[in-house]
């Protein structure tokens, strides 16, 4: 099921109408939905030659992309069955001759797989590009899953360098976008699913709406082989790799002990560099106050940036021994009791995503440049959003807001608290709105706060 990708669509079609002939590049972690992103563009395309590395031999992956090509020019002279692709240079060579006359798509997914079996690649297409510039209607769209490849083939010393028209990374879904794949199931649903699986696509596919949340985890990590412990692992092994300290960290993020000095603490070492590769694989995210300046800001805190992850590590992993064990049935029901404490970060991040969405819209006045939690560690005054707008070149708050995993909240509770909080914001409380978020139902709120529910944050 393809759903949502509306926005990158619309690039990759800007892309293709551009005036050049330049490549784009797209890239994001595996299980993104790259290869159904493209595919979906490609299916509007006339003419599509596409090709995805498998890491074989530099020959075997000619002779591939040969195979492919024949299929779309069956009436060209050359036999490509008989006489394929001897070298790279003579596929884009025939590939941009059958486009002298007729636009042609080139994909070439899991780029990162071909650069293994042809390390000369990347300089063979800068040539070709810099000796065909606008004479071809060949358009290459480059592809991949190596997150760091793809941004090594985009810097300075890669001979690729300057060479794409359009860099377009793909990230998971956004609530909103992540409920359009769960449409059988109430708001409530949605977010406890999307704090489990995060926004996937493939993962979120996994779930079932007609079984209980019991069965689909029992189904889904009951034991050795079930797709999320498979998954989890997975990542683990392609992402972090044998780096045991990368793995610390992960482990230790997880858990709670989200500051430099409590992963520094875990990890017995300097994190200054893990956490950095961490946060460019796109793993973890660094989290200033929304107030402070992210550059010099020595209150960070740092959080999995994946529900998925975190929730492989976090809660699953206090069971995953018994799991291994085939004793799902045993420790299912305190694996559940779990989740709630799983959800709250989550809810919240899920919250600060909404009301960027009411910005965007303008629904929560003009100027808003930022939203983000705040904190203090001196007073211990946390807010889980607060809503900065820029008026007159100074950023001034014009919203705090709290949200709640719990079926009901009531407002006036969280509304007295927030006037505190602000008050310690260093704004005048009688200025700044409100707004409350629960799972369900926010009651005996002010006239003018904004309530929020899941069903609202998961309104597709």
């Amino acid at each position: 099921m393809f759903v949502g990708r509306e926005t990158e669509l619309a690039t990759l079609r800007s892309w293709w109408e551009g005036k050049t002939s330049r490549p784009a590049l797209v890239w994001g972690r595996r299980r993104v939905g790259k290869t159904a992103l493209i595919q979906r563009f490609a299916e509007e395309r006339d003419r599509v030659v596409f090709h995805t590395g498998t890491g074989d031999l530099e020959a075997a992956e000619l002779t591939s992309l040969s195979y492919e090509a024949a299929e779309v020019f069956p009436c060209d002279l050359r036999d490509l069955a008989a006489a394929p692709y001897h070298d790279w240079r003579d596929a884009l060579d025939h590939l941009a001759r059958m486009a002298e006359s007729e636009p042609l798509l080139l994909v070439l997914d899991e780029f990162p797989e071909l650069i293994e079996s042809s390390p000369a690649l990347p300089g063979i297409l800068r040539a070709f590009l810099d000796r065909n510039g606008d004479r071809t209607g060949l358009r290459i769209l480059v592809c991949g899953s190596a997150v760091r490849t793809m941004w090594s083939v985009q810097e300075t010393r890669s001979p690729l360098y300057g060479r794409f028209d359009l860099a377009l990374p793909l990230y998971p879904f956004r609530p909103a976008e992540a409920a359009a794949m769960l449409p059988g199931l109430s708001g409530a649903d949605r977010a406890l699913v999307y704090g489990i699986l995060g926004g996937m696509p493939l993962y979120l596919s996994w779930w079932d709406e007609n079984k209980p949340v019991l069965q689909n985890l029992e189904r889904l990590a009951g034991g050795p082989g079930s797709p999320i412990l498979t998954e989890g692992e997975l990542i683990m092994s392609i992402e972090v790799g044998g780096a045991e300290q990368s793995a610390f960290a992960l482990h230790a993020i997880a858990n709670g002990r989200t500051r430099y000095s409590e992963i520094e603490q875990a990890i017995k070492a300097d994190p200054s560099r893990i956490l950095t590769r961490l946060t460019e694989a796109r793993l973890i995210e660094r989290v200033t106050p929304v107030l402070a300046d992210p550059r010099q800001s020595r209150r960070p805190i740092y959080r999995i940036a994946d529900n998925f992850l975190s929730f492989y590590l976090g809660p699953l992993g206090r069971y995953r021994g018994q799991l291994d064990r085939g004793r799902a049935a045993a420790v299912m029901p305190a694996l559940l009791r779990h989740l709630d404490n799983h959800m709250g970060p989550v809810y919240e991040a899920c919250f600060r995503e909404h009301l960027w969405r009411l910005a965007l819209a303008g629904n929560l006045g003009d100027d808003v440049v930022e939203i983000g939690p705040w904190w203090d560690n001196e007073s211990g005054n946390e807010i889980d959003a607060v809503v900065l707008a820029e008026p007159d070149l100074t950023r001034v708050p014009v919203l705090v807001g709290e949200a709640k995993w719990r079926r009901v909240a009531d407002g006036q509770r969280i509304e007295w608290v927030l006037d505190t909080k602000a008050a310690a914001l260093g704004a005048d409380p009688s200025r700044i709105r409100h707004a409350v978020c629960a799972r369900e139902e926010v009651r005996n709120s002010r006239p003018d706060t904004l309530v929020v529910t899941a069903a609202d944050i998961f309104a597709p």
